[in-house]
């Protein structure tokens, strides 16, 4: 009977600490940056429902950002323009939407039109910011309706519906992108098609595609997702552990996570039994956003060292207990796609390691058989030092394969130029306005190829070409 014991208390796992065990101001420190590093990204995604709760229907917050209802998504008609602030690092290469779906309000259809030839992505990602629907060019999905249902959702699905997607967390978004050219010709094309991409809750399916006139989309009061220089601040660490206890809630372990969760329960219940505690728990969270968490901000601390100081990655919303990573790109570009629908390639220095900066010219040349490996489309885009576009009398923020004036080399090469001061007359057509302080660039392969993935293809060096 004694060994018999022994061995189930051997197999028992071990059980976390309780709220009434003595613990050090150190061990609360400690854990609670670790906290704090692994549920950045889950109480942001928490927090961004809270806005898309006050969206009275699918629109426009300041007539600029798509919004809408949980369960639903806003449209642009255009590219998004400068003075957005709800995400770090638009693209200006599709025309993108946005949306929150909560699982306490059950499935909602997603509507496909037919692009045919033209390049589309629908991202839809769980709490953890991590894929968990298909649905691209990339995939080959078929034109229809399509539904993204929480995992515990036991309900008939209707006639019609092409294909079920499910989530285990509280909270997701879906985040459609549309490529289109830079040109009035495909801008006046991709708006029947836009006007079909809609996201609505169940009980709205009618089994037919609907649509919307997007370009017609109501506007509703901004509030901190317009103007502004930084992103909109999704994570107060003053209020980060007053809300880890819904959002241990809203997302539960994966296989493996049981003890993290334990760990991260006990914090919270031993700051909600003691007001000491909870004051050096917060102190921990601020100290972890200014640093831990801060740091990532810079391309250059983030990813997979690559030649001439770019960087990237290859877990973009697939990120598994890569905590690290997840967090890094949360704060630094959030809603990254999978690597099989986009490579990321980032840059904050030049070719000598030093900061990109609007003192100086630069440029970026890709041989005549060396573009960016992609079958969608590639661009370059320039972001200020906050990563948002610099406005500028162009109206010019990214450059690549949505601009039909680009100039090439006599041997077939393309150069971009980069700079506060433009270059000469004939390259402008290449030229990316900076602001006069630092700036970033950010290269992106939409559907790379197996080169842009594999370390076969990096991007060239970025060159000063004056001061």
């Amino acid at each position: 009977m004694a060994s018999s014991a022994r061995e189930t208390a051997a197999h028992e796992p071990l059980a976390p600490p309780i709220p009434v065990e003595r613990v050090t101001d150190e061990y609360l420190r400690a854990l609670g940056r670790f906290a704090y590093l692994w549920g950045w990204p889950l109480v942001n995604m928490h927090n961004r429902l809270t806005v898309m709760e006050q969206v009275p229907a699918p629109g426009l917050l300041g007539g600029i950002v798509p919004a809408g209802p949980p369960g639903t998504v806003g449209m642009l008609h255009d590219y998004i323009t400068p003075e957005e602030r709800i995400v770090a690092c638009p693209n200006q290469d599709v025309v993108y939407g946005f949306g929150a779906l909560d699982a306490s309000r059950g499935p909602s259809v997603v509507q496909v039109p037919d692009f045919g030839d033209r390049f589309w992505v629908y991202q839809v990602v769980d709490q953890r910011t991590e894929a968990f629907a298909q649905l691209g060019a990339m995939y080959g999905t078929k034109p229809g309706c399509y539904l993204l249902a929480p995992a515990d959702w036991d309900g008939e699905i209707p006639e019609g519906i092409a294909g079920v997607f499910r989530y285990d967390t509280r909270i997701a978004v879906c985040i459609p992108r549309v490529f289109m050219n830079d040109t009035d010709a495909d801008r006046a094309a991709v708006q029947p098609l836009i006007n079909q991409i809609m996201v609505y809750p169940l009980a709205e399916y009618t089994g037919e595609l609907q649509t919307t006139d997007w370009s017609k989309a109501p506007s509703y009061p901004a509030g901190d997702a317009t103007g502004g220089e930084q992103e909109t601040q999704w994570v107060d660490p003053k209020t980060f552990f007053d809300l880890l206890p819904a959002v241990l809630d809203e997302v539960p372990p994966r296989p493996g996570e049981a003890a993290l969760h334990a760990q991260f329960r006990f914090l919270t219940d031993t700051a909600a039994a003691d007001p000491k505690a909870a004051e050096t728990l917060r102190a921990a969270a601020v100290n972890a956003n200014s640093t831990l968490v801060q740091e990532l901000f810079q391309f250059r601390n983030i990813g997979i060292p690559l030649d001439h100081h770019w960087s990237t990655q290859r877990n973009g919303a697939a990120f598994g207990s890569d905590y690290l990573s997840r967090t890094a790109m949360g704060k630094a570009n959030i809603f990254v796609n999978l690597p099989s629908e986009t490579a990321y390639f980032y840059q904050d220095l030049d070719a000598d390691g030093q900061p990109l900066t609007g003192d100086h010219g630069y440029a970026l040349t890709f041989p005549a058989d060396a573009l960016p490996p992609a079958q969608g489309f590639w661009s370059v885009t320039l972001y200020n030092e906050h990563h948002f576009f610099h406005p500028n009398e162009l109206n010019r923020y990214s450059l690549g394969t949505k601009n039909t004036g680009l100039r090439l080399g006599e041997d077939g090469s393309l150069t971009l130029y980069a700079g506060a001061r433009p270059p000469a007359e004939k390259d402008r057509p290449n030229w990316l306005p900076a602001p006069t302080g630092h700036f970033s660039l950010y290269l992106r392969a939409y559907w790379p190829e197996p080169a842009a993935l594999d370390g076969t293809w990096r991007p060239p060096a970025v060159t000063k070409t004056s001061s």
